[in-house]
């Protein structure tokens, strides 16, 4: 399939529209960690309050995870509920959002995610948001590892982390985020110019050296987010 790119002077912005459009009617939205993200989560609560949009049917889940608690900085979970769910129980109604609990350790988590996902039917996604490290990394899917090409399971352990903080994870895999309307990956900054280019340029292939360069022949569609600095590897 194709990769949509869109260079945009604001990608959060861009993403919390996204997450406005899955969210009306009620959806499934899949959160990532990352700065980029929570600049996406402080918008799309702005819009929420703005709008007033009813976000009682629409079901939060989490792509990956640290295993850590709940409450520990290093957790996405935290993150979220920081900037996007504490907001918005005091705007809206809210499902209880699926998290995965990192606190029982990467396989236990993940066979609680597997277990919670497949109990759900499991969901086809409205909207995945990603992000992608330096090292070309998305949700906690790292170069190399055996979980790029697992295929009978929605959520695995990742025992060692390719990437600071180095704690063991859980995260969704090719196959899961595969199940989704449209997935939305997010970069800003420099740091992930060349990451981007080795993903995304023209002649890129699917690369387990660059697992999200992987999301492509997974994807229903896929649009990728860029400010400029993060873009600029896509024209040397």
């Amino acid at each position: 399939m194709s990769v949509d790119l869109e260079v945009l002077e604001d990608p959060a912005r861009a993403a919390a529209a996204l997450m406005v459009a899955a969210a009306i009617g009620g959806g499934h939205i899949v959160l990532a960690g990352g700065s980029t993200p929570k600049a996406a989560y402080t918008s799309f609560v702005d819009t929420v309050e703005a709008v007033g949009l009813d976000l009682s049917r629409t079901t939060f889940w989490l792509g990956d995870e640290r295993c850590v608690e709940p409450d520990d900085e290093r957790s996405n979970y935290h993150m979220i509920k920081e900037s996007l769910l504490d907001p918005l129980a005091r705007l809206s109604d809210l499902s209880p959002v699926r998290r995965m609990k990192g606190e029982l350790g990467p396989e236990e988590g993940a066979d609680d995610y597997e277990r919670e996902l497949r109990g759900a039917g499991p969901p086809r996604f409205d909207l995945v948001l990603l992000g992608i490290g330096s090292d070309g990394h998305t949700a906690s899917l790292f170069p190399d590892q055996e979980s790029l090409s697992v295929t009978e399971r929605l959520v695995v352990g990742v025992p060692e982390a390719g990437l600071e903080p180095f704690v063991p994870r859980i995260t969704l895999t090719f196959p899961a985020l595969s199940a989704s309307r449209q997935i939305a990956l997010l970069a800003s900054g420099g740091s992930k110019a060349e990451a981007v280019a080795k993903a995304f340029a023209a002649g890129a292939r699917p690369d387990p050296h660059v697992p999200s360069s992987m999301l492509a022949p997974h994807a229903e569609r896929l649009t990728v987010l860029l400010d400029a600095e993060a873009a600029q590897g896509l024209t040397r």
